[in-house]
């Protein structure tokens, strides 16, 4: 009976279980966790949104894979776990955005916005017929020149951070960033950080593998160009020369160790 009892609850979208726990939100945590990593930093001049974009080919179009979004002049978004679910609340969040601007005659505050996302959320856990969202959003944005930066994730709690990542190997990531994030950190700062984050999950990314947007009181919302990335790899001190030569040893070492066996 106990076995059959917590499968009910384990199917029930919007039930608590005896301890609490409702199964359906942890199950959407987790399919963010599969996800490929996105990285958002707070600076003292802007905040820098990056995430790794996974193809699942080489046949796939590269810049049909995307993770940040721009939600208005002067918020963006950047995404991990199920697309379908993620373009979902990306487009709830411009059509707030854009209601806010018809209704006040002003634009959207980033944490009103998050709010707004985050309370959408919420509701898909409590009622029949529906099931959580299996992705979390960064909302990063400028409010009155102050940079923002907020995190939502499926159980529609909005926390605000100073820089956090969502999706794979959030831990690592996040203690790294704990680590490196300063309260001086400026928006050039930022971006070299969040290459750098994103390498300690997967240390391959190459350049065309990485989308990284900046916003800024004065330039709004700005995709980084893939030379733009490219100069921040090299400032970084990475450069396809040196992964090239990386891999020359692996193979003089595998070479040598074929040797050493024959």
């Amino acid at each position: 009976m106990r076995g059959n009892d917590q499968q009910a609850y384990d199917r029930g979208t919007s039930l608590f279980s005896p301890d609490g726990r409702i199964y359906q939100v942890e199950y959407a945590r987790e399919a963010v966790s599969r996800g490929a990593p996105s990285v958002g930093i707070r600076a003292a001049d802007g905040v820098v949104l990056a995430a790794q974009s996974r193809a699942a080919s080489s046949l796939m179009v590269s810049e049909s894979i995307e993770k940040l979004h721009k939600l208005d002049d002067h918020i963006g978004t950047a995404s991990a776990g199920h697309v379908a679910d993620a373009r979902q609340l990306i487009d709830f969040a411009r059509r707030m955005s854009q209601m806010n601007r018809l209704r006040y005659g002003e634009p959207v505050g980033v944490e009103t916005l998050t709010k707004y996302v985050t309370d959408h959320i919420q509701e898909n856990t409590q009622r029949g017929g529906t099931r959580p969202y299996g992705a979390a959003l960064l909302v990063a944005g400028i409010d009155n020149g102050t940079p923002r930066l907020f995190g939502a994730d499926p159980s529609g709690t909005p926390n605000e951070w100073k820089a956090t990542v969502i999706g794979g190997s959030s831990s690592e990531v996040q203690s790294f960033l704990e680590e490196e994030w300063t309260e001086d950190t400026t928006v050039d700062d930022g971006v070299e950080l969040a290459i750098r984050s994103l390498r300690v999950a997967n240390d391959e990314l190459q350049p065309e593998e990485i989308s990284v947007a900046t916003i800024t009181d004065d330039d709004g919302y700005h995709v980084l160009t893939v030379d733009e990335i490219e100069a921040a790899f090299e400032s970084i001190g990475i450069s396809d020369e040196d992964e090239d030569e990386d891999e020359a040893d692996a193979d003089d070492e595998t070479n040598g160790d074929e040797s050493d066996e024959e």
